[in-house]
């Protein structure tokens, strides 16, 4: 496992909610810069408002999101992709526990 906090696997999970931040980005930009609609304080304070707001909460789930994923991978059972909801996946390696000992290593040290 990565020591950064998220990894690329993490980041390709987390591109479903990364893609609207960006469009969201783009466009509260483009009102700012272009201003297509003029500017009336209370048309552009719903403007932004509808745009902004949306923005900050999806930022913070993708942030608690990431954070619930990369827990997940760090602790939980690891499974072949697409095994884990299968009934009787054998789990490759559990977080905590040494992997099994090779089978060479294992006969050359009762040969010794």
């Amino acid at each position: 496992m990565s020591d950064k906090l998220f990894d690329r696997e993490t980041m390709l999970d987390l591109s479903v909610n990364i893609i609207p931040l960006v469009i969201m980005g783009f466009f509260v930009v483009v009102f700012i810069v272009i201003a297509p609609f003029g500017f009336d304080p209370l048309a552009s304070a719903l403007q932004f408002g509808l745009l902004i707001v949306p923005f900050v909460l999806l930022a913070i789930l993708t942030y608690f999101s990431g954070l619930a994923i990369a827990g997940t991978e760090r602790s939980g059972p690891l499974y072949l992709p697409g095994q884990a909801g299968v009934r009787g996946a054998v789990e490759l390696e559990h977080p905590g526990e040494s992997p099994p000992p090779h089978p060479d290593t294992e006969s050359a040290a009762i040969e010794e």
